[in-house]
């Protein structure tokens, strides 16, 4: 008889990072099970896996326990990468982001000890490092939280840390700083700042900046992420209950990042050149700087980030261009 083929849940799986992990992991020779509500993830971003073998679609949602009980039947592993992303929103609905990121959290942790399920990675946020001024950011120097997003996730890793020693369940967080690339949503008020700004000079308006500029980002390319989810749900035993700065190890401030993509876009429409900046007063909740100190996700995971933020943008650019026009 074959060898059963794992099966792997992706929470958040009709998401940006969750499509691109379901691709990959259904590369790699597992069955993929993506759950899904379709509050912010997208059919359209599965769509080219519907019908596909080992690839099944569950619309759920983890703020209920049963739908997650029922979509961990039958699972070896679990991505949890379902959340309500985005600071701002957590400022202005503090509620919503309780419920899905740490409720739902708790939900996945729950159902995973009741199933037996022994691996969970999951997604954290560099958003964790809060007010701490410490460059570049390093596991065990974070700061005080700045947004209840921030709040969410520092507490999701408290928890994975309490699950894996009370219940042996292996944990391992990934601290993602950024990232970016195709699928990313450019619509809405909470949209990440590549795929808006892309999405305002495509349309020849001028990107909106908060504050001045010079504020730093460690952008990271998705590809990026997927690695590191690969290597975790494969890391040894010693990884488990450990968290991991998942970015390229570099630092673009956000007037650089616009020129970027200027230069870019203006291959394909020379008048985007042209297209000026504009800013708006400084957000609450927004860090000053960040940059990953990314050693440690090397050496325990071995973990190396192929794409720079360039090369990320080479891949991403062109895809915006074609479909967001």
């Amino acid at each position: 008889m074959p060898a059963a083929v794992p099966t792997i849940l992706v929470t958040g799986g009709a998401g940006f990072i969750g499509s691109h992990v379901c691709d990959a992991l259904l590369a790699q020779g597992h069955a993929v099970r993506c759950l899904d509500n379709l509050a912010t993830g997208k059919l359209g971003n599965i769509e080219h896996l519907q019908g596909a073998k080992n690839f099944t679609f569950v619309q759920g949602d983890i703020r209920e326990a049963r739908d997650v009980e029922q979509a961990l039947v039958g699972v070896d592993a679990v991505v949890h990468l379902a959340a309500l992303g985005s600071v701002p929103r957590s400022i202005a609905f503090p509620l919503d982001s309780e419920a899905a990121n740490l409720g739902g959290f708790l939900n996945v942790l729950e159902a995973a000890r009741h199933a037996g399920l022994k691996r969970i990675v999951y997604a954290s946020s560099s958003s964790v490092y809060g007010d701490s001024p410490a460059l570049p950011k390093r596991e065990g120097q974070e700061g005080n939280p700045l947004s209840p997003y921030a709040v969410t996730k520092m507490m999701d890793e408290v928890y994975a840390g309490l699950y894996h020693r009370l219940f042996g369940i292996e944990t391992i967080g990934l601290r993602f700083f950024n990232i970016f690339g195709e699928r990313q949503d450019p619509e809405g008020a909470y949209a990440a700042a590549i795929p808006k700004f892309i999405r305002a000079l495509l349309k020849h308006e001028a990107p909106v900046v908060h504050g001045d500029g010079h504020q730093t980002r460690d952008f990271t390319y998705v590809g990026n992420a997927v690695q590191a989810v690969q290597l975790a749900l494969e890391a040894p035993k010693a990884c488990a209950g450990e968290v991991f700065n998942i970015a390229y190890g570099d630092s673009c401030d956000l007037l650089d990042l616009i020129g970027k993509l200027q230069s870019r876009l203006a291959r394909i429409d020379p008048a985007i050149a042209g297209v000026g900046v504009e800013h708006a007063p400084p957000r609450a909740g927004d860090v000053r700087a960040s940059l990953a100190d990314v050693s440690k996700a090397k050496e325990q995971l071995g973990y190396a980030p192929r794409f720079s933020l360039d090369e990320g943008l080479e891949r991403a650019v062109p895809w915006y261009a074609e479909h967001w026009r």
